[in-house]
């Protein structure tokens, strides 16, 4: 062997563990959560588990930093602020309220968006199929929910004439809903009673002012403080003997009559493969947002014979969980 090939040689071997420390010191991708915290449990499990499918294990080869404003509104842009000082490769926002301070934080970090009523309508995105800029994700179509979710109240209780309407002021998409439960209310002939609750010291004058205008059933609007404190809105429903209708079933779970909506572990594990697709180098621009492809009709008998209600078999036939 001539010096120069061992010399070569005697480089690569040297240059071997110098590689291999590189590849180990390399940071691992750290993403933020935003708006959806580590509890519930099963929303954190299914973000994870859509992680695995990529190969990614957070403590292993990927970092997850959680920011909750649990519903504060006034809360989401400085946690925003912090995963971008943080310089996360990815922020996953869910919401509206989270998104549109994601938006506002930053235009380069990628932002992954679920559980978005109208991203076109508040202006995430340029369109469904082109995003067009850092954003892209699952849009829910809630404002197309609430009518369904209108229409299975009365056939539930078809004598209920008055329902009352959980809103959150704060909320962007909740207009939006609104909007979309006008039409099939007047087709019912229902009147909507629309009550705001910004925040949880508000809750006990909101359900208060429910009682005194008669509601005969309430129907919470899909929101990230709704769902924090749905125990407390569930138990407050039963006191006033209100039957309740929610969008997720976690809500039913915790005492509520009925819910429909998107699944949304299912939207939270599908946002983690766009997360997947991003870190393998694909663009938010270049990612069609998805719409949702799984809803669940979950009714709690339990409640219902709290509130001597008979539930029609029929409705109980499509049930997709019922529970007893």
């Amino acid at each position: 062997m001539n010096r120069r090939a061992f010399v070569t040689g005697l480089g690569a071997v040297l240059a071997a563990p110098l590689a291999a420390e590189a590849q180990q010191a390399r940071k691992a991708p750290q993403i933020g959560v935003l708006g959806a915290g580590p509890a519930p449990v099963s929303l954190a499990g299914a973000l994870r588990e859509g992680l695995r499918e990529f190969g990614y294990v957070e403590g292993e080869n990927i970092a997850i930093e959680w920011r909750d404003p649990q519903g504060r509104q006034e809360a989401y842009p400085e946690a925003a602020a912090e995963l971008v000082r943080l310089k996360v490769d990815v922020i996953i926002a869910a919401g509206t309220p989270a998104t549109l301070a994601a938006k506002n934080a930053t235009k380069e970090i990628p932002i992954v968006m679920t559980l978005v009523s109208d991203p076109v309508g508040a202006g995430f995105v340029a369109s469904l199929s082109q995003p067009g800029a850092n954003i892209t994700g699952l849009a829910s179509i809630a404002n197309e929910v609430v009518g369904k979710q209108l229409e299975l109240l009365k056939e539930a209780i078809p004598e209920v004439s008055r329902v009352a309407v959980l809103r959150n002021p704060g909320n962007q998409s909740h207009p939006l809903m609104l909007r979309g439960a006008d039409a099939v209310r007047r087709a019912l002939g229902v009147q909507l009673q629309i009550l705001d609750a910004r925040n949880p010291e508000e809750f006990d004058a909101t359900f208060t002012a429910m009682t005194r205008k008669q509601a005969g059933a309430l129907l919470v609007l899909a929101d990230g403080m709704f769902f924090q404190h749905r125990t407390r809105i569930t138990d407050l429903a039963a006191k006033r003997r209100l039957p309740a209708m929610f969008q997720g079933k976690e809500n039913v779970e915790a005492g509520g009559l009925m819910s429909y909506g998107v699944s949304v572990p299912d939207m939270v594990r599908r946002a983690a493969t766009y997360v997947g697709k991003i870190l393998n180098g694909a663009k938010p621009a270049d990612l069609p947002v998805e719409q949702p492809t799984k809803f669940e009709l979950v009714i709690n008998m339990k409640t219902a014979k709290a509130l001597d209600l008979t539930i029609p078999p029929s409705l109980l036939l499509r049930a997709d969980q019922v529970i007893n």
